[in-house]
């Protein structure tokens, strides 16, 4: 897998904040799909898609509270 790293301005981030950051994305032929965002204030926003169909969803603010942390229905199952 080599992933893409791609520059972004202006989004809006977990904590209500607009700022620039980083989008990286990689995926494999068997249906693995990683987008996480690293946002420039210290956010992160991320979404796993695995091999099973399950999805994890996780949105931590700069101050590191937790906003999101969604392992979906079928993850682990």
């Amino acid at each position: 897998m080599v992933g893409t790293r791609e520059r972004f301005t202006g989004d809006l981030a977990p904590c209500g904040r607009r700022v620039d950051g980083e989008h990286y994305r990689d995926r494999d032929d068997d249906g693995l799909v990683i987008y996480d965002q690293f946002y420039a204030c210290g956010c992160r926003r991320t979404r796993h898609e695995y091999h099973d169909g399950s999805i994890r969803e996780t949105a931590v603010r700069h101050d590191g509270k937790v906003l999101l942390d969604d392992p979906g229905p079928e993850h682990g199952a």
